[in-house]
């Protein structure tokens, strides 16, 4: 059976993801640029987000959320963590019961620190919600480069059904029914691209980038069990997957944050000159919040924090991660 989906957001990953699954089912995007909406419909491309990538020909886009979401038989959120609530209660009137909702987003809720799905579950309960996650840079999906991503849901006969939605040729998705890791994994290791970004535009050099990303799975493991997720998750591809590639790629939006920092720009000149959202920014305070909450020490989280929010420099951050005392590695810290 064909079935149709409603995708809302129209960034890089948004735009791609509706792409790849517009060569499987009928898909209708959303965005709120009136521009961006003509382009993907007259000319198959979303020039903004994607410059020189040619979208799937049977794509469509609307400005209208109810147009998108009305017959959809699964809903995509390919929205930021920030507006992901707002998006989503102006879609609620129009989603039928019981659709599943995916979530796309690799953030935290400020306020609440929720995860995506645990909004969607507050704002639509009885719907199946989950999360798309991975090793997935936009742009080198759409020049056909292969990768590999996680359909995570509770249920599996859904997850299972989902992962014929997303599955096309190169792109590879496999299933998994941790939730909670999958999203944690996703959220987390963007405030690691920081971190390594910044050692990266420091000329901290490749070994510090390498024990920067070790150390950091294991700090978003050990926030990431304390919550609830499964230790075996942050190994495969929502865990080290996704962070070795964010940490190691200058098409990483965090990374290039943290790469910015660290060649001495301000952050608010480097978001002003962005014109995505990189999620590991507002991420960092949230995290630094559920550090506390479950008691989890988290000092390459706790450095980043300090040079987006406390006006510690990047030399600050690696001195202060240098005078940590070294333990063993099989232990926790």
């Amino acid at each position: 059976m064909k079935l149709n989906v409603g995708l809302l957001g129209g960034g890089s990953w948004g735009t791609t993801v509706a792409s790849l699954t517009a060569k499987n089912c009928a898909t209708t995007l959303w965005a709120r640029n009136e521009e961006t909406v003509r382009e993907i419909n007259e000319e198959h491309t979303n020039t903004k987000y994607l410059p020189g990538a040619k979208l799937h020909k049977s794509l469509k886009a609307s400005t209208s959320i109810e147009d998108t979401v009305k017959d959809a038989d699964v809903i995509v959120m390919g929205v930021p963590s920030q507006h992901f609530r707002e998006v989503l209660r102006a879609a609620k009137p129009f989603i039928r019961p019981w659709i599943p909702i995916v979530s796309l987003s690799k953030g935290l809720e400020m306020g609440t620190k929720m995860r995506m799905t645990q909004i969607i579950a507050e704002e639509l309960p009885g719907h199946p919600a989950g999360v798309l996650t991975g090793p997935n840079l936009a742009k080198e999906i759409h020049s056909g480069q292969a990768a590999a991503a996680v359909i995570a849901m509770v249920d599996k006969t859904i997850a299972k059904n989902l992962q014929q939605v997303f599955s096309t040729g190169l792109f590879r998705v496999y299933t998994n029914t941790d939730v909670i890791g999958c999203e944690l994994g996703g959220a987390l290791k963007n405030i690691m691209a920081i971190a390594t970004g910044m050692g990266d535009g420091a000329n901290a050099g490749d070994n510090t980038r390498a024990a920067l990303i070790t150390r950091g799975l294991s700090e978003l493991t050990r926030l990431g069990t304390a919550m609830g997720g499964r230790r075996r998750t942050f190994a495969g591809l929502a865990g080290m997957g996704d962070l070795v590639a964010t940490c190691s790629s200058s098409k990483s939006r965090n990374h290039h944050v943290g790469f910015e920092l660290g060649r001495g720009k301000s952050l608010e000149q480097i978001i002003e000159e962005m014109s995505e959202v990189a999620e590991g920014v507002k991420t960092a305070k949230v995290v630094m919040e559920l550090s506390k909450d479950y008691n989890v020490d988290m000092p390459i989280s706790r450095e980043v924090y300090k040079v987006l929010y406390e006006g510690n420099t990047v030399y600050d951050a690696f001195k202060g991660l240098v005078k940590l005392e070294s333990g063993s590695e099989q232990e926790p810290g």
